[in-house]
């Protein structure tokens, strides 16, 4: 899948790609539970007599599987618009999301005029050594014509097992007729880290936490310190703009890379034996240089969480609009070959103890986008805020507390429409000034306790 450089993210997406943990612990019920359940198994009686009146009476022979697995779904998605049932295959696709590589050609690809169009090789793959170019129309893959696919079934199509050939016909622009080129396909891994140098500060875009994002970031550190040079890089941007989040242990790990000691994150479930609290380690990776931290209305979950711990601790100033306010961990609870289910478990805090739930991060320096024409009107979230049966926001005891998350969310394509990284690289160099950076010793004084 393709990321754009203006993308807007709707609450179905964020939710798709949350906070998220594994467990393979066996469903235990309390002891409340225990003594209502012979009430709930008589409960469960209504769902037998629907079953049974749907398959016996329904106009055309109902598959029992499709009822039952819709019957879950529906039961999971009531609680919450993050929790839902995936079959086998959805789980697959997920663990494939979160490991971060799979067997394929390692080339990005979007939809256009019903074929895939290939956006750019990445190096080093069978795409990238076999000569495929941006602009590249996929016409056929194994000799089966693309027109009339999804762009999701025709990238299926082209991942499978490493060291398999797959032949793809293609037609590019000026050349007479379409031509045949057979791959190998390899293990491609998903670069959710992506680096360069902006003169004399490191730019550092991280698009999802997968199992291979902590990796990624450390090896952008160690290549931007190395062609900069420590005495002259003056800092680094960390690009989180519609990052829609992803594995909760990542997240931990990006954090940690700034800080020295501290909390970073806590995650709190129904009972109060279920906290867990997590701390960094010593050792700041970028060896203290000034950090700052862009987000916006597509910034969710795991980016909140990387996002809240470093404005928390005054290590980093928080630059963009307000966050998505996802604040809710899910948990993947395999079920053997039958899937599984994606959970909500917890909610989790920043290190001051605050819920962004429905509430999002708030920037320490808010600066919109100009918008082009078309996009005027469209370019914000509706955030966690505007989902239908989201977990509400924590209310302090007394105090009035308004849900309000999501906003703005574009980016532009090219860099020097960026407002946000612009003004970012500014107050790096010096120059543009704003009290909100570097943090005053005031402010790192006034921060959460290490």
């Amino acid at each position: 899948m393709i990321r754009k450089a203006s993308l807007l993210f709707t609450g179905a997406l964020i939710g798709a790609v949350a906070v998220t943990t594994f467990s393979n612990l066996p469903i235990r019920l309390s002891g409340a539970a225990n003594a209502a359940a012979s009430d709930t198994y008589r409960q469960l009686n209504l769902f037998g007599d629907v079953f049974e009146r749907v398959r016996s009476d329904y106009v055309e022979v109902p598959d029992d599987a499709e009822l039952i697995e819709s019957a879950i779904n529906g039961m999971l998605t009531s609680l919450d618009p993050h929790s839902s049932y995936m079959p086998p295959k959805a789980f697959r696709d997920m663990q494939v999301q979160t490991r971060g590589e799979f067997g394929g050609l390692g080339i990005e690809v979007t939809m256009e005029e019903g074929l895939v169009k290939v956006v750019s090789p990445i190096d080093d793959t069978p795409a990238a050594k076999a000569g495929l170019m941006a602009g590249d129309f996929i016409v056929q893959i194994d000799g089966e014509q693309v027109q009339g696919l999804t762009l999701n079934e025709a990238v299926e199509k082209m991942r499978g097992p490493v060291k398999t050939d797959i032949k793809v016909t293609i037609r590019r622009e000026g050349r007479a007729e379409p031509f045949d080129v057979t791959l190998t396909r390899d293990t491609i891994r998903i670069r959710s880290v992506r680096w360069r140098e902006e003169g004399d500060v490191g730019y550092i875009r991280v698009t999802q936490f997968n199992e291979q994002t902590y990796d990624g970031l450390q090896k952008a550190i160690e290549e931007i310190s190395s062609k900069i040079g420590n005495d002259k890089l003056k800092g680094y941007v960390l690009d989180l703009r519609n990052n829609p989040g992803g594995l909760l242990d990542q997240a931990i790990a990006v954090s940690d890379a700034f800080l020295d000691r501290g909390e970073i994150v806590s995650t709190r479930g129904r009972n109060a034996e279920e906290t867990q609290r997590y701390n960094a380690r010593a050792g700041d990776l970028t060896r203290s240089k000034p950090v700052i931290v862009l987000v916006n209305g597509g910034s969710a979950s795991a980016s909140e969480i990387v996002a809240g711990a470093l404005q928390d601790h005054r290590r980093a100033t928080v630059l963009g609009t307000r966050s998505f306010g996802k604040g809710s961990v899910q948990t993947i609870i395999p079920l053997g070959a039958n899937g599984a289910i994606r959970l909500t478990t917890a909610r989790y805090y920043t290190p001051s103890g605050t819920s962004i739930q429905a509430k999002g991060i708030e920037p320490d320096i808010v600066t919109l986008q100009d918008l082009p024409e078309d996009m005027k009107g469209r370019a914000e979230t509706t955030g966690e805020a505007g989902l239908r049966g989201h977990l509400s926001s924590e209310k302090p005891e007394g105090e009035d507390v308004k849900e309000e998350s999501g906003s703005q969310a574009y980016v532009p394509a090219d860099p020097k429409d960026d407002k946000q990284l612009n003004l970012a690289l500014d107050l790096l160099r010096g120059v543009q000034a704003n009290s909100a950076f570097p943090p005053s010793a005031e402010q790192q004084k006034a921060a959460v306790p290490n």
